[in-house]
This record gives C-alpha cells, sequence and structure tokens, in this order.
C-alpha cells in the first residue's frame, strides 16, 4: 500500500515561484584558494578527488573528447552538459558548475543544465544553491515528456537506468535530506517510489525514504515503504542500496556492509554502505557507533561521495 501522498506537485511549484520572485538566490560563497573545491561542513578544505591512476587517465581522455566537441559548438547543450559531466567525473566541479552556469544563459529552459549544476552544488556543500536549481529544473520539466538520461560511465549491462525527471527528483530530495529537511526529502522520493520503472531506480529512492522517515520518528511508515524490497530483484548499479534494504529488514547483518581498504581508505559505494549503517544505528538509538561510523567515513577520503557528505553533515550538526 503506497504511503499517504504529500501535495509535492503544488508544493514544488509554489517553492519554485518564490525563488523566482519572492526571494533571492542565495548569496555566493566567499572565493575559494587555488586549487580548492570546496570546503567541508567541518571547515576542511577539499582538493583533488582520490581517483586511482588508471580512472583518472581514462577520464582525462573523455574530458578531451569532450572539450572538442565543445570548441566546435560551444553553443549546443548537449555540448555544454557533455563538457560539464566529464570535468565533474575529474572533481573539478567549481569549473563544471561555471559551464552549466554559462549554458544557463544560452538556454534558461533547459532543464537538463539547472539538473546538472543542482547536483554539483551539492558536491560542493551549497544546498541551498542545489535547491534553487533543482526545484527549477522540475518546474521546467513538469509536464513535458520524460527522457532517458545516457550514463556518462555506463554500467555492466551498458543500460542506462535514469531519466531526466528521475534524476531532478533524487538530487532533490537528497539536497534536502543533507539540508535536515527530512519531511521534504520523504515528500519527494515517495513520488519517486511511485514513478519508478526499474528496480535500480526503486531500491535507491526507498533507501533515501526509509532514511527520511525513520529520521522523523515515522517508523510504521518506513517499515510499510520497504515491503515490497525482497533479494531477487533485477538491480544493476545499486546493489549497496539493494543491500542496506536488505539490512533494514533484517535480513543481513550490517557488519556486512561495513567494507574498506587496508588503510580504513574507502569507495564510493564504502561511503554509502556505512553511512546508512551508521545512520542505522543514529535512529536506533546507538549514538556512539553511529558517530564512529561517521567519523570512520569521513576518514576515509571519498568526500564526493554522497555517503561522505551526508556523514559529513551529521558530524557538522553534532559540534
Amino acid at each position: 500500500m503506497p504511503l499517504a501522498r504529500r501535495p509535492l506537485t503544488a508544493c514544488a511549484i509554489l517553492i519554485a515561484a518564490c525563488t523566482q520572485g519572492c526571494a533571492a538566490r542565495p548569496p555566493a560563497p566567499a572565493p575559494l584558494p587555488v586549487g580548492v573545491e570546496a570546503v567541508s561542513l567541518l571547515g576542511d578544505t577539499l582538493r583533488a578527488l582520490p581517483l586511482a591512476a588508471d580512472v583518472r587517465a581514462r577520464y582525462e581522455r573523455q574530458l578531451a573528447e569532450a572539450r572538442l566537441a565543445y570548441e566546435h559548438t560551444p553553443r549546443d547543450a548537449d555540448s555544454v552538459i557533455w563538457l560539464g559531466r566529464r570535468l565533474a567525473y575529474l572533481g573539478r566541479f567549481r569549473e563544471a558548475i561555471d559551464v552549466y552556469t554559462r549554458g544557463i544563459a544560452r538556454h534558461p529552459s533547459d532543464a537538463r543544465l539547472y539538473r546538472h549544476r543542482g547536483h554539483r552544488y551539492i558536491s560542493v556543500r551549497e544546498f541551498d544553491h542545489a535547491v534553487a536549481d533543482l526545484v527549477r529544473a522540475s518546474d521546467l520539466a513538469f509536464g513535458t515528456a520524460d527522457q532517458v538520461e545516457p550514463d556518462g560511465q555506463p554500467n555492466a549491462q551498458n543500460r542506462p537506468i535514469g531519466t531526466l525527471h528521475s534524476n531532478i527528483a533524487y538530487h532533490l530530495g537528497l539536497a534536502y535530506y543533507l539540508q535536515g529537511d527530512f519531511a521534504h526529502a520523504a515528500a519527494v522520493f515517495d513520488r519517486e517510489v511511485d514513478a519508478a520503472r526499474n528496480d535500480d531506480r526503486r531500491v535507491s529512492a526507498l533507501h533515501w525514504l526509509y532514511m527520511s522517515l525513520r529520521r522523523q520518528g515515522r517508523d510504521a511508515e518506513a517499515e510499510e515503504a520497504i515491503v515490497p524490497v525482497k533479494r531477487e530483484m533485477q538491480v544493476i548499479e545499486n546493489g549497496t542500496y539493494h543491500r542496506l534494504l536488505l539490512m533494514y529488514k533484517g535480513i543481513l547483518p550490517p557488519d556486512s556492509l561495513l567494507t574498506s581498504g587496508p588503510n580504513g581508505e574507502m569507495s564510493v559505494t564504502d561511503a554509502t554502505a556505512a553511512y546508512g549503517v551508521a545512520n542505522w544505528h543514529l535512529y536506533n538509538g546507538r549514538r556512539a557507533e553511529a558517530e564512529r561510523i561517521f567519523r570512520r567515513i569521513v576518514a576515509g577520503g571519498q568526500w564526493g561521495a554522497f555517503g561522505y557528505i551526508a556523514a559529513e553533515a551529521e558530524l557538522a550538526r553534532r559540534r
């Protein structure tokens, strides 16, 4: 049985109207030192992403190709998007944001540009800017035909799982969650669960929905939401979210999801899984264990991962 639906569409339209007319856009942050992409929520400077040498080399080749395409057709929105995406894969988030901003000046009604810039505002911890962009993207995309969003790094089956509408919703819900606005996050992810057309989308939305509900004390609704989750699902990319959901249902033990390298370093999926486990401890009253894992995630170095950003936000709220 679906959860009681909140009036998200009307709410999103109202927020979009306010961001366009009722209130000014959030102020720009202070300039950063050369080589710094962001300042963490804990006050640390964030520089190059921890990428393996072969991965970095591949991303650099892809960036060179995207730059050539952009130089050939700089006014083409697709060229703008791919240049921004390739920069972002290398952790050059500020450059990516600048590329999208120039693209928006030329294509102010293209929802895709706001969707991608909003995503990268999350990466640099500017959540207010992210919400403003993603609400704007939602407003522009409302009532339009959805479109498959090509993968920048194809999955094992070379089958894109996301769409423009789903990626707008996912990142908007995430931005609300990172702000600590769990009610709005739950409303967004509730609707995304309903809209999901594959199991990858379904488990990612259910994971964040479950956590958003639990953080509000809406435990019965959270448990009801994940009733359909089972071991046998057609998940291509989001295996970590699927395993976390199985843990929430008591099918997998929490320790089975906690992995890291020999020196404590974490991959993106390690950070994602560890945040889910830490948060599970937190809303079940084990605050010390939750904080221990949050700190382990931050020490793991994968600062571009959403699980890392979420752990950072938790620690910042406890200061």
